[in-house]
């Protein structure tokens, strides 16, 4: 994982490679193209991709198209660029559907070995005959169905003659199993649905725990690596390679999932989100999709980071948003230009200043890495500050803009308020100021000091900016990451922050009159901000927050 630190995945692989058990390390990283990828998809991606690459092995990148109904070519398309985005490169590229055609020999061949049989339960039925945990299941009528009846009616099946839902074809394991998984499961339905990859060639298809195995043994994965959901789920695994006697033998691991406050990673809840219009897409900044971390402007050196301080381990833990945040911080602190940007404007005359002179003030463009350079910041009679960096009638150690006292303008010179202009309804639209030519930036002055330091934007040259701030798109809750249930009383959906998103329109400097998509910036005393790729154009770039300048997380 791009780290010399052990876990214990890492352990298991090492030993069996000395022992001889494997001469190679082959691993895959399977979503089902059902959705967006989200941050908890970042930390398979890092463990499945950084584990291969310290042991000079192979990842895969395989697509587990078993449900024609909720998949799509826009899902395949979003989480091959997500992949990349965050550094890494497939070895191969392959479906689940790919090896339909095998996958139906291997349901055969359970057919004949009288380890699988058609059953014409209902899926109710078949609840109720699965039992409880604490009670065993009973057996279907149809379990004792005769090879040759069995291999004619999933013949059948697979050539359309039946409806969906008429006829399921199940393992023949034990109906008595304390693990429920093991009762003769399911491993192929009937669905008259076209395939993005495979068309109309098929109308039955095999279920996720039926294919999955049978995928990582095509491939000669060695070590399939998911999540403690699926730890009860490995016996079956370990049945569908053993039963359907695979060349290769591949091993499931599982790890604790990455869980993170206030988001929610459900896959179906986001869609909901998506589909009920509280976000304005799958890379809406407010989502936890990679595709909207992008967008607001994290970076996947950071995220990767992150997954890496979050470890490696069997249980799931829950890390703070605070601390994704810290990673995003210190990376961009070394890469991120520094620049002032006004998001609520308050103009300001400067009266002693020449009506028509315009100065050009020098300022490092990040003082943290001084071979960034310097940019020129012009100067002159009219600049806008914030609003909230004055006060008509200040608190006591208020060292902001107020009558009668001076401030300094970064990288200026001191200014002193002297007037406040208002309009017919009382609201501040004005402050005239003096300014004290002795006290420019740079100079050495030492007269006197100032406890306030404003940022500022020249009005002459300013550009004219949006910017959109961000808040939790999910209000504090249990949720442990996902599992925000939804009950009688409330959906997750009464979770949802109406407040999460601000719009606000501003101004820049001049020098950032031709910034790029995805490029990034702090801004003086506001925070990171990112070019938002899909709503700035040529007349007004938009600037989405990333993350505020402080951090009260403590690694």
């Amino acid at each position: 994982m791009e780290q010399n630190s052990s876990n214990f995945i890492k352990s298991i692989i090492k030993e069996d490679l000395e022992s001889g058990k494997r001469n190679y390390v082959m691993t895959r990283f399977p979503p089902e193209p059902n959705g967006y990828l989200h941050i908890g998809h970042a930390k398979s991606i890092v463990i499945n991709f950084g584990l291969a690459d310290e042991f000079n092995g192979k990842t895969n990148l395989r697509f587990d198209d078993t449900n024609p109904l909720k998949e799509d070519q826009e899902y395949v398309d979003s989480i091959k660029e997500d992949v990349r985005w965050l550094g890494y490169e497939w070895d191969g590229m392959f479906f689940a559907s790919d090896y339909f055609d095998e996958m139906y020999n291997r349901a055969v061949l359970l057919i004949k070995k009288g380890k699988a049989y058609v059953d014409d339960l209902s899926a109710e039925e078949m609840r109720e005959y699965r039992g409880t945990l604490t009670e065993p299941g009973k057996e279907s009528p149809y379990r004792n169905r005769t090879v040759e009846e069995n291999l004619d009616l999933f013949e059948r099946m697979r050539k359309g003659e039946f409806d969906n839902g008429a006829k399921v074809l199940r393992a023949k394991i034990d109906m008595s199993s304390p693990n429920l998984n093991l009762r003769d499961p399911v491993i192929y339905r009937i669905s008259h649905a076209t395939h993005h990859n495979t068309g109309d060639k098929w109308c039955i298809y095999p279920m996720y725990d039926f294919a999955h195995p049978l995928g990582d043994a095509i491939e000669g994965v060695t070590h399939s690596l998911c999540t403690t959901e699926f730890e009860d789920h490995r016996p079956l695994y370990n049945w569908v390679i053993q039963e359907c006697e695979t060349e290769n033998k591949p091993e499931q691991t599982e790890f604790g999932r990455l869980n993170i406050t206030n988001t929610v990673m459900s896959k179906r809840k986001l869609k909901q989100l998506v589909d009920e219009g509280f976000v304005d897409g799958w890379d809406d900044p407010r989502m936890p999709t990679l595709s909207g971390l992008r967008r607001k402007g994290y970076t996947p050196e950071a995220i990767r980071e992150f997954v890496k301080e979050t470890g490696v381990s069997k249980g799931s833990g829950t890390a703070d948003a605070a601390m994704l945040e810290h990673f995003v911080r210190e990376d961009l602190k070394l890469k991120a230009p520094r620049t002032m940007g006004i998001l609520r404007p308050l103009k300001v005359v400067i009266t002693n200043y020449p009506e028509d002179q315009v100065e050009w003030l020098d300022a490092e463009i990040n003082p943290e890495v001084p071979e960034m350079g310097i940019r020129q910041i012009p100067f002159s009679r009219e600049i806008y500050i914030e609003q909230d960096d004055f006060m008509e009638n200040p608190p006591k150690k208020y060292f902001r803009l107020f009558p009668g006292n001076e401030v300094r303008l970064k990288h200026a010179y001191f200014i002193k308020c002297e007037e406040v202009i208002k309009d017919e309804a009382g609201n501040i639209i004005e402050l005239r100021c003096t300014y004290d030519p002795e006290t420019k930036s740079g100079t050495g002055f030492t007269g006197r000091k100032v406890k306030g330091t404003l940022h500022w934007v020249d009005a002459k040259h300013a550009v004219p900016a949006e910017f959109r701030l961000y808040e939790p798109l999910i209000l504090d809750a249990d949720t442990e990451g996902t599992e925000l249930e939804d009950s009688e009383e409330k959906t997750f959906l009464d979770y949802v922050n109406p407040n999460s998103l601000q719009v606000i329109q501003g101004f820049i400097e001049p020098n950032m009159a031709d910034v790029q998509a995805h490029d990034k910036f702090q801004f003086f005393r506001h925070g990171y901000f990112n070019v938002d790729p899909k709503h700035s154009t040529k007349e007004k770039s938009v600037f989405n927050l990333i993350v505020s300048l402080k951090s009260s997380f403590k690694l």
